[in-house]
């Protein structure tokens, strides 16, 4: 196996394991607020709704992460690591050690904002 690919290969499962101990340390904060007046004043649970849909938008953000990374293995485990998956052509390695989970060249990534 070529050293840069051994190299993402690292990386990113790197990535992976420690937005995978983010969700785990995360889960208290993304578990339903108690509505009960009695026990937890207004404002504190308006706080805790907002804690909560923070946490949740922080969830859907860490899933995107690992199916980028998980994407990007299964490339690698296919021979297509660092080619861009639209074009073909070669990811520059200075990106790919930016972002090893990253599927566009540039000019492809810059096409793909555009409206």
């Amino acid at each position: 196996m070529p050293m840069e690919t051994q190299l993402a290969l690292h990386s990113l499962l790197n990535l992976k394991r420690e937005i995978e101990e983010l969700e785990d340390m995360s889960r208290d904060t993304s578990r339903p607020v108690t509505l009960d007046q009695q026990s937890v004043g207004r404002l504190s649970r308006m706080d805790a709704l907002q804690q909560q849909a923070m946490a949740k938008a922080s969830e859907r953000k860490r899933a995107y992460a690992l199916m980028r990374i998980q994407a990007a293995l299964d490339r690698l485990e296919e021979g297509d690591y660092g080619y861009c998956v639209d074009c073909g052509e070669e990811i520059p390695l200075k990106r790919l050690e930016i972002d090893p989970a990253v599927s566009l060249c540039v000019n492809c990534a810059r096409a793909s904002e555009k409206p």
